[in-house]
């Protein structure tokens, strides 16, 4: 990696790993990002084997590192692997256990909760799993608080996502707590990925399928981004897209898993959020120019998203003053490392 990614990332993969969250990890921390000017993090893989068996032999993995490159990582994602009923090897969860104790932050994505588990870093802390291991994670693990219906859990230095899909929701949480929600988007763009699900949202949605499918609501969502400043509301959109309100919620409940109004105000909490990182400071013009209305609702919505203040979210995220640089601004490799260290943003179900 090119020099400037200070934070390095390290994903485990092990016998019978799964190969789709291994490539989610690529795509989110791997690739170089020359359109930003600096790449994210520093990205390896490493495996305890010369060559690894991926899930039921599709393929298997050789050319990377040892699991000595797992000691310097800052963030590691543990093995995930379908036989969970299977013990992982020791050595792969003594690195887990150096890891945690050295203060790295652990991620676990899918069945990447048992690893966790299994090294007995998750006794009386939340976690996430597929709901078809819930059964049996409860009944081998009684002292963890799992949360079954969520798309993910931040709980601090040890984070965790229930299913496959879920590993890009998480993925795009820590980027968004890392280098802020304009970073996160940029990211989630170039996977053409939903920039921000919450990792309270339930992992799926039980509905009918229908005869003739919904049409997208793409465009919909184009034209309300435009105009989040705007007072848009539920009967607006549905009035936009010639369908009534309560066809609109259905279709927002199909496609997206929320509500219309849940939908527009994170994504005007989203916009408030990257017009502080850009500098703004007057919470009245970020209010009015992200639709939130008022600096009163402006705080309580960001408090409510992200855990934080609109001040403390600008000293976690905000533009700095470049050391040297007269009237120029950017985000130390300081401030960076810190965001993932201080307050906790929650993830509060829709």
């Amino acid at each position: 990696m090119p020099q400037g990614s200070s934070h390095r990332v390290v994903l485990v993969v092990d016998e019978n790993s799964n190969p789709f969250e291994m490539s989610c990890a690529i795509e989110v921390f791997g690739l170089p990002r020359p359109e930003l000017g600096r790449d994210l993090y520093d990205f390896r893989l490493c495996a305890a084997e010369p060559h690894t068996r991926m899930r039921d032999g599709f393929f298997t993995l050789g050319g990377v590192a040892g699991l000595e490159a797992a000691e310097e990582a800052d963030t590691l994602i543990v093995p995930n692997r379908p036989d969970t009923e299977v013990p992982r090897a020791k050595r792969v969860l003594d690195v887990v256990r150096r890891a945690h104790a050295r203060g790295a932050r652990l991620v676990g994505f899918c069945s990447g909760a048992f690893t966790i588990a299994e090294a007995g870093l998750l006794d009386g802390r939340r976690a996430a799993c597929h709901w078809m291991w819930a059964k049996a994670f409860r009944s081998r693990f009684p002292e963890v608080r799992l949360e079954p219906d969520v798309l993910f859990v931040d709980d601090g230095d040890i984070l965790t996502a229930s299913g496959s899909a879920s590993a890009l929701d998480l993925g795009l949480h820590l980027v968004r707590r890392d280098h802020g929600a304009e970073i996160a988007n940029h990211v989630s763009r170039r996977l053409v990925f939903a920039a921000h699900r919450d990792g309270g949202q339930r992992q799926f949605v039980e509905r009918p399928v229908p005869d003739v499918p919904d049409e997208s609501l793409g465009p919909l969502l184009a034209w309300a981004q435009e105009r989040l400043g705007e007072p848009l509301t539920v009967a607006d959109l549905a009035s936009r897209a010639a369908v009534s309100p309560a066809t609109l919620h259905r279709r927002f409940r199909s496609q997206l898993g929320t509500t219309p109004l849940a939908w527009l105000t994170a994504e005007r909490v989203a916009l408030a959020c990257r017009l502080i990182e850009r500098g703004e400071e007057r919470l009245d013009v970020v209010a009015a120019r992200s639709g939130l209305g008022t600096a009163a609702n402006l705080r309580a919505r960001l408090r409510r998203e992200t855990g934080l203040s609109p001040s403390e979210y600008r000293r976690r995220f905000g533009a700095v003053p470049a050391v040297g640089t007269a009237g120029g601004t950017h985000r130390s490799q300081d401030r960076v490392r810190a965001a993932g260290t201080g307050p906790v943003p929650r993830s509060p179900a829709i």
